[in-house]
């Protein structure tokens, strides 16, 4: 299918102001596929690559100045960033031992960066600048919980970016269009949610290499866009009918990947890792781009 809408980089007014972050060497666009939030905690294959990859990151020669997370647990009517200088740690879950309630992801926000860029990304579908949630929100588990294994100084900015889940999916991946200019400003991008995620046909006894059919085609054919620079092709994942209702019952876990996927220069070739599943039916699939 071909969109009509054609997403594209923030216009020139909203990037000037971008002026006020340096440039920097470009930052790399990260999906992860966060799974359960005892992966925060257990001594797991996920957990450890997160760790891994963390290392990766501030060993390059521009670490990231700021972490811009996009998280499958933030739905508001319009798009929101998160604009306090404390960002408080969200337990937005239950039913886990208290060990998880206990954890704490001390990081810094930006009310300064997240004023730069609601003036620099605009809504879909409008001009209007986006919101900016200077108390009500905070880092919820979609961010700490893979954040924490990978930087657990705490010390780099996060700003969290809400998902307007009353939108079509090509709407979200224009917004990633518009998050591109971020990333030569030493910004992180990083999408957490899951290629597949469907609660309710779950198996706690399943092994990691483990999953039913429909899972594991549904994450083969978005897997072979992402390989093959598809990425608009991302947006039609609705057409795959029956196999994408059981894939996201609700879809909010896959709208994580489309911003970015947005967020991804031409010629960027994907990186997979965490190539496995949980529970038998969520896709631990992530991937690096740059």
């Amino acid at each position: 299918m071909t969109h009509s809408l054609q997403p594209t980089a923030a216009s020139a007014d909203h990037l000037a102001a971008l002026r006020e972050l340096p440039v920097s060497e470009r930052q790399p666009v990260l999906f992860l596929g966060h799974g359960s939030p005892m992966n925060a905690i257990e001594d797991n294959t996920w957990r450890r690559s997160w760790h891994t990859l963390g290392q990766e990151l501030l060993s390059r020669g521009s670490p990231p100045r700021l972490i811009l997370c996009i998280s499958a647990h933030w739905l508001t009517r319009g798009w929101q960033l998160t604009a306090m200088e404390h960002p408080r740690t969200i337990h937005d879950f239950g039913g886990f031992p208290q060990a998880l309630f206990d954890q704490q992801y001390p990081a810094p926000g930006s009310p300064p960066l997240a004023k730069v860029i609601s003036q620099a990304v605009h809504q879909p579908g409008s001009k209007a600048p986006l919101g900016l949630d200077e108390s009500g929100w905070g880092l919820d588990h979609g961010s700490w919980s893979v954040l924490k294994p990978m930087f657990p100084e705490a010390n780099i900015p996060v700003i969290q970016l809400s998902m307007d889940y009353s939108r079509p999916p090509a709407e979200h991946f224009a917004l990633g269009r518009q998050l591109r200019a971020l990333r030569e400003r030493g910004v992180l991008i990083v999408g957490s949610g899951n290629i597949v995620h469907n609660l309710r046909t779950m198996r706690r006894d399943a092994a990691d290499n483990q999953a039913y059919d429909w899972v594991i085609e549904f994450d083969r054919i978005t897997a072979g866009h992402i390989e093959q620079g598809r990425l608009e092709a991302l947006c039609d994942f609705q057409q795959l009918g029956d196999m994408a209702q059981l894939a996201h019952p609700s879809w909010e876990h896959y709208l994580p990947l489309l911003y970015t996927a947005g967020a991804v220069e031409a010629g960027e070739r994907p990186r997979f890792f965490n190539e496995g599943f949980q529970a038998a039916s969520i896709s631990m699939r992530s991937v690096v781009w740059g």
